[in-house]
């Protein structure tokens, strides 16, 4: 069964609201999109090997999808854990497409592609990391069994081709395509026939991995240097993106496509708690919906029904959305 579902990570999210919200011409937009488009990449690549994963027997295996772990001050990310009580399984996925070559004797792996060359970090070193942390985490959490821990790095895109030199020929135990997934997963459990875990002991696991996971959330306007009058302000209008919409009678009125919308303004707050967080004042709220009215902004913010802390001037709301409760 899956215990932690995949989402949209919220990186992404954060990189398509700053899209958004920056103009066309803006210098560091070329990078914020090929940051994007990876990003995005990877996220499908993750998503294709939900289909193989679902053929697993629901009580036997526990599936968590993008697991984010402390041990020892450093965080450590897993793209899929998958436990039974024989043993389990750290899943790395790769969407990658061209000829593949995993150089075992200066560990990287190698693109080819159109006859370009691109060198890419080892999946499988990444992998061994992340065991030797996982086997911290578990020792840290007095889980000190000694649990098999299989790694396996997925290839997920249909059009990659996979090589070695021939002295790796054993690399075909670690590295598979997305389509052999579900019989390597086979092939595995017949290798591990004893159980380790008890039933008790993997519920207390599962516990304990969705207390602990941290998603990874980072000031994207920080992390690319853009200061918040760089930021374009206003409503944007969802028919045709035009900035910024006006309020008129109680709605927002595109004049570029004459659509009205009565709720504009949700979509406008969100971008602003990926952009700047979930605290949000009257004055901030008037600023970036480009709205002059302090009892417009605050009949907005008092009808989302948000908590709120402080009175008067030094009210200040904390935008919630359910969407975004699960990160």
């Amino acid at each position: 069964m899956i215990v932690k579902e995949r989402k949209v990570p919220l990186i992404n999210l954060k990189l398509e609201a700053l899209l958004r919200r920056i103009p066309n011409t803006h210098p560091k937009r070329p990078q914020i999109k090929e940051n994007l488009a990876k990003r995005n990449s990877g996220y499908q690549g993750e998503l294709s090997i939900n289909y193989p994963l679902s053929f697993l027997h629901e009580q036997d295996y526990f599936i968590f999808h993008d697991l984010r772990l402390n041990i020892s001050d450093h965080y450590f990310q897993i793209d899929t854990l998958v436990i039974c009580q024989k043993f389990i399984l750290i899943i790395e996925v790769k969407n990658i497409t061209g000829t593949l070559f995993f150089d075992q004797e200066f560990h990287q792996l190698i693109r080819t592609n159109n006859g370009e060359e691109a060198v890419f970090p080892d999946p499988i070193i990444q992998l061994y990391r992340q065991m030797f942390q996982l086997k911290q985490w578990l020792n840290s959490k007095q889980i000190v069994k000694t649990i098999p821990i299989v790694p396996l790095v997925v290839i997920s895109n249909p059009n990659a081709i996979i090589r070695t030199s021939p002295e790796n020929k054993r690399i075909n135990e670690i590295v598979v395509n997305r389509y052999y997934l579900n019989s390597k997963i086979h092939q595995i459990e017949k290798a591990h026939r004893k159980d380790v875990l008890s039933s008790r002991e993997i519920k207390k696991i599962n516990k304990l991995l969705l207390k602990e996971h941290v998603a990874l959330d980072v000031s994207i306007l920080d992390q690319y240097g853009i200061n918040s009058s760089e930021v374009l302000k206003g409503v944007i209008c969802s028919a045709c993106s035009h900035l910024p919409m006006m309020r008129v009678h109680g709605s927002w009125h595109c004049e570029h496509c004459q659509t009205d919308e009565k709720e504009a303004h949700i979509q406008a707050l969100k971008d602003y708690f990926l952009l700047n967080g979930p605290q949000i004042s009257n004055n901030s709220a008037r600023e970036f919906l480009k709205i002059s009215s302090p009892y417009l902004a605050s009949r907005i913010l008092r009808s989302m029904n948000l908590p709120f802390t402080g009175v008067t001037k030094s009210k200040t709301y904390n935008l919630v959305f359910t969407e975004f409760l699960d990160y």
